[in-house]
Formats: structure tokens, sequence, C-alpha cells
């Protein structure tokens, strides 16, 4: 009964797989016909030692001329003075705020200035959290600044910054 329905037009499971077979290696076959790839450069120039992108050039990228004002009274930072290991740098930002619908922390975002790439988190919030805190591991390369900006839902940008101290047995000094 079984050799019934295959003969009905039912397909085989051995030739399925030659046809998904067949129908991959057309696929891959694809860029050869196309001409080839060109090279990958979505991470810039790893080579190069000196910063990608300088401190300022990002917070004008991020914020353009806004102005960021002090909120050291409003934001608590917390980072190790002393990061023995550069790779993995604890770090959690608290912001006092009502987290109401009218008034709210929209992003946190955490800038560390010598970094290749300054901007190490950017985070997203809701008023429906109820509290403005986050806290994640960041990696440092060497001793540096390490900056909580934080955009109100009107849009004011408040910031905190502390300097952490890579040792030499992290990832620089």
């Amino acid at each position: 009964m079984v050799g019934s329905f295959r003969n009905q037009g039912s397909l085989s499971r051995r030739a399925m797989l030659r046809g998904l077979g067949i129908l991959g290696a057309s696929v891959l076959g694809v860029p050869f016909v196309l001409g080839t790839p060109g090279s990958a450069v979505g991470q810039g120039n790893l080579g190069a030692l000196q910063p990608e992108e300088k401190v300022d050039a990002t917070l004008r990228r991020l914020f353009g001329t806004r102005p960021i004002k002090d909120g050291s009274k409003v934001i608590k930072l917390d980072t190790p003075l002393i990061a023995e290991n550069g790779a993995l740098v604890p770090i959690t930002i608290e912001v006092e705020s009502p987290m109401t619908p009218g008034n709210y922390v929209k992003h946190i975002y955490i800038v560390s200035d010598k970094n290749r790439r300054p901007m190490n988190a950017r985070f997203t919030l809701a008023p429906e959290m109820g509290v403005a805190t986050v806290g994640t591991t960041i990696r440092l390369g060497e001793t540096t600044d390490v900056r909580a900006i934080v955009e109100a839902s009107d849009g004011i940008l408040l910031m905190a910054k502390r300097e952490v101290k890579v040792t030499v047995g992290g990832c620089g000094g």
C-alpha cells in the first residue's frame, strides 16, 4: 500500500534531497556568473593604531550641535576606578527620572573617549520601565574617560563622566 502512494505523483525523499542539492549548487554558482565579490570594508581600517573617530566627532554625529549639560547630580555612573581587565569593565548607570509618559529617559549612551570607536552602547528606554537603570560590560583599550550621556524625552542631553584606569595587565595602560 505504501508503494501505491509513491506512484501517484508524490515526491520521494531521495528525489527531494537531490533537487535541493542541485538548487544549492546553482545558488552557490551565482557569484561566479555575476562576477567576483569585492572585499569587505565594514570594519574600517583595523590595522591603524589611531582611533578611527575622535570623541568630538562621535558626539557631533550622535547629537549634532545640541548642548550637553552637566548631569552629575541626576546621573549615577558606577564604574571601577581601576580595571584589572580592560576587556571586561562593568558599568551601571542610574538616572533619577520620574519615568512618566510626559517626562522620561529616552536613551542612555556610553561613550569612552580613547576607544577606536568611542560609542560603546546605546540603550532605548520607555516610561513603562519605571526606573532608568542600565548595566553592561564594556571594553576599554586604555585608561580613558567614560561618559554616560542621557537623552530625555524632551530632547535635553545630560552627561556624567569618570576616568577608568586600565592596568598594564589589562588591555592597555
